[in-house]
């Protein structure tokens, strides 16, 4: 059902409407129409009570209380959402910033956050209305400062969200300055609670607003809002109780009204739904960024991750050797914990703060990434690499359109115009087979294999030289995967992009991509052509991988092969080889000594003291390392 007709049939939509219109209207025709009687005093008719001349009495001076009730509708709102504006707006940048700043930043942006919650909103409110001055204006910034430590930590929590996913990933890869990535990818993404916080804000700045002028710290004489009028009417609560409770009905009212309207739009929220020019011939921005001149593409050296824990500091990744030339593809596989994800953040320097990566050499289209200032290593990667992220559903920022997206980087980075952009996009969506109109489109509106046709070609927005595919083809189906993966090569033909591409499927690797790196426990155990997986690997947990995936010829009636044994604990690394246990080729050596990754012949590495001979049978080399799924 349309958001709107939702509304349309709801009740608390209409009441909340029509409360807010009424307030409106008198904001801006009180004064227009009871700003006169309210202002001209009466001698005859000082502190008289309800009449039909006066339906709310008089005040000391003759004042007819009902007009000056409407007419001080307009200062009381105003002030109240202009504290809200203040307190929300410098509360909600102070949150959000924790998502983009680095970690130092943001643990002191925390540590501010948490001591501002440490003193309660309303004395705060009190403390600086009379630091401020009693008057309008101190009030209002008193309120504004009491509010801003409640919408920084609302912020704080809800970027917190936005700071661990694929698309915010994405566009620190593309090199986004932190100020973009605040106002385009996070605060997007949060605005909706935020607003709704707001509007319920907005009724208890109100209130509070309101007892400060009860309390002759607010406005002040000649001026008026509801609060002093009700500290006006208060000496006669008990003789004459309507003009000094027609001011609090004011405040009661229009508090509802704020409350009811948060209400209306927090219902609408949950429910809601998550949700050109084809004859021109585009010109690109830039030329294809080029390999170095040994011909390499990306060239990583003895690459390891350390990561601190509760339990002690882990290693996921060791000693991590691999290099692409230009237009290869090259797989990387293995079970899940084997570092592949963790090498591919690494290479893009995506990985979290905490983390501690250390590299003999890494080098992307020549240039060595750690003689670069930082700032001109984000640029480097945002230009020659681009990240294909497994789930295109969050590595799509779904607040954007796909044409922002898309032309973000090459406005950003080379300067094009919004034009030159757009026409660059809508050629990247032609060459995945995307029609441009779907630039006008948002992430949630597009299938599963458009969003990540979507996701390579903003990588190809860039022409980069190197295009990291983590297990893009995971969450699709088997005729999408064929397609993605007939789209890579077709654009590694065309573009001489290398490809790194990060896979569980060892059948899909080994008849899409032309190297395999098998990865376990963090390090690279085997190194070989993508044509001899099936035959002629010679590291045992290779073999036990190739052997665990079924085919048209298996025994139906036996339960599917498996590795036997578990991975390593990384929090307790044993000396020798990590796949010992479960290896049925081990020798003594092996749990005392790590093999290294040594040639077997020019094109084949393993790293194994007792590597099985080719000659035996795959089934054969295979059968004793792994078991029956007992279940």
């Amino acid at each position: 059902m349309p958001l709107p007709t939702r509304y349309l049939r709801s009740p608390m939509a209409w009441a909340a409407t029509a409360m807010l219109a009424s307030l409106v209207v008198l904001a801006l025709a009180g004064p227009l129409l009871w700003g006169a009687a309210a202002d001209l005093p009466d001698p005859s008719a000082v502190l008289q009570g309800p009449s039909t001349a006066h339906p709310f009495g008089t005040d000391n001076l003759g004042r007819d209380l009902l007009a000056r009730v409407l007419t001080a509708t307009r200062p009381s709102l105003l002030l109240a959402l202009a504290a809200t504006a203040i307190g929300a707006s410098t509360g909600i940048l102070l949150g959000a910033s924790t998502a983009v700043v680095g970690p130092r930043a943001r643990r002191l942006l925390a540590a501010v956050i948490n001591l501002l919650l440490a003193f309660p909103a309303l004395l705060v409110a009190l403390f600086l209305a009379v630091v401020f001055g009693a008057g309008a204006a101190g009030a209002m910034l008193a309120l504004a400062v009491a509010g801003v430590p409640g919408f920084a930590r609302l912020a704080q929590t809800l970027a917190a969200a936005v700071a661990g996913t694929d698309h915010l990933a994405s566009a620190r890869v593309l090199g986004l300055r932190r100020h973009r990535l605040l106002w385009r990818h996070v605060l997007p993404n949060i605005a909706e609670p935020l607003l709704l916080s707001a509007t319920t804000a907005a009724g208890t700045s109100l209130v509070a607003l309101s007892g400060l002028s009860f309390l002759g710290l607010g406005v002040q004489p000649p001026g008026y809002d509801w609060g002093q009028l009700l500290n006006q009417g208060l000496d006669r609560i008990y003789a004459q109780p309507l003009p000094a409770l027609a001011p609090g009905l004011a405040i009661l009212y229009a508090a509802v009204t704020f409350q009811l309207l948060g209400e209306v739009l927090a219902g609408g929220a949950a429910r809601r739904s998550p949700a050109g020019r084809t004859d021109r011939t585009p010109q690109p921005t830039i030329a294809p960024n080029g390999p170095a001149e040994d011909g390499l593409v990306l060239q990583v050296e003895d690459l390891s991750v350390e990561l601190p824990t509760p339990d002690g500091v882990i290693r996921p990744v060791r000693g991590v050797s691999l290099s692409l030339r230009p237009g290869e593809i090259v797989g990387l596989v293995g079970e899940s914990g084997s570092g592949k994800s963790l090498t591919a953040l690494a290479i893009a320097d995506l990985l979290p703060e905490r983390a501690r990566v250390s590299h003999r050499t890494l080098r992307l289209l020549g240039a060595d990434l750690d003689a670069m200032t930082p700032k001109q290593r984000d640029q480097h990667l945002a230009t020659g690499l681009a990240m294909v992220f497994q789930n295109p559903a969050t590595a799509l920022n779904p607040s954007l359109r796909i044409a922002t997206q898309l032309t973000e980087a090459p406005r950003t980075h080379l300067g094009a115009s919004r034009t030159q952009a757009l026409r660059d996009a809508e050629d990247a969506l032609r060459r995945v087979a995307l029609p441009p109109a779907l630039l006008r489109s948002r992430p949630h509106q597009l299938s599963g294999g458009q969003r990540q046709r979507v996701m390579i070609a903003a990588g190809l927005m860039m022409r980069p030289g190197l295009i990291i595919a983590d297990e893009p083809t995971t969450a699709l189906d088997t005729t999408v995967q064929r397609q993605i993966t007939d789209l890579l090569s077709d654009l590694r033909r065309d573009t001489s992009a290398a490809v790194l591409f990060i896979s569980h499927d060892i059948a899909l690797v080994s008849g899409f991509c032309e190297r395999v790196l098998v990865m376990y426990a963090g390090s690279v155990v085997e190194a070989l052509p993508a044509d001899r997986l099936a035959t002629a690997a010679r590291h045992p947990y290779t073999r036990a991988l190739v052997a665990s995936v079924p085919d048209l010829t298996a025994d139906r009636d036996r339960p599917l092969p498996t590795v036997a044994g578990a991975p390593p604990d990384p929090i307790a690394p044993t000396p020798g080889c990590p796949f010992e246990p479960r290896c049925p080729y081990r020798l003594d050596r092996c749990t005392r000594e790590a093999p290294r990754l040594d040639h077997v012949d020019a094109l084949q590495q393993v790293a194994c003291w007792n590597p099985p001979p080719v000659e035996e049978e795959t089934v054969q080399a295979t059968e004793h390392q792994v078991e029956a799924d007992p279940s």
